[in-house]
């Protein structure tokens, strides 16, 4: 019997492999509550990359003030932080930098992209597609809120970000996107580093 063209299936499901370069930025995108952080805690990359996502940076802040304080009055110092932790991965490391930041606003990703031309680096777009619904569930699901009138916004930032994604228009200064569902990666994301 010939087997030459037979197929094993896995149990295990394969996740999607994105191939980056040694000098790219690779932002992971999306609605608030999309499900970036727990794509990111399964992420598998051919070698040791930074992983930067703001929980580091709020649960470094928050264990230097009394419980008492509510994220809300030290929000903007913990974006300011990852911001500026991006830009220093992003002009000092040797690899690819690996960053969770919605970007649903333009002007987030210009922010992006002005980091990433300023430190020579290729600009990767990874978008988390859910819809509002399934964002608002993700936000319960982990145990914390974004301000409404602020989830609105992004909302409203981000269907227009799937809209011209949808119609296959690219993202003005992004080198490469990438767009999957939660369900697409729900087994991690596994990140191929060329050489």
């Amino acid at each position: 019997m010939d087997t030459s063209e037979a197929t094993v299936n896995s149990a295990e499901p394969t996740p999607p492999r994105v191939r980056v370069g040694r000098c790219d930025l690779v932002v992971f995108a999306g609605l608030p509550g999309a499900g970036k952080s727990t794509v990111l805690h399964k992420l598998y990359a051919s070698e040791t990359v930074p992983v930067l996502d703001s929980e580091q940076v709020r649960g470094a802040v928050r264990s230097l003030l009394p419980r008492s304080v509510p994220y809300g009055s030290y929000r903007a110092v913990v974006h300011c932080i990852h911001r500026a932790r991006i830009a220093w991965y992003c002009a000092a490391a040797a690899s690819p930098v690996i960053a969770h930041e919605p970007s649903t606003r333009p002007t987030t990703r210009v922010m992006l992209l002005l980091i990433a031309l300023l430190t020579r680096r290729q600009r990767v777009l990874v978008w988390l597609h859910v819809d509002a619904v399934e964002a608002l569930a993700g936000q319960y699901a982990r145990g914390r809120r974004i301000r409404a009138h602020s989830f609105v916004r992004h909302v409203r930032h981000a269907d227009r970000v799937q809209s011209l994604l949808r119609r296959g228009c690219r993202l003005r200064g992004w080198n490469t996107v990438h767009v999957f569902t939660r369900e697409d990666l729900d087994s991690g994301v596994e990140l191929d580093v060329a050489q």
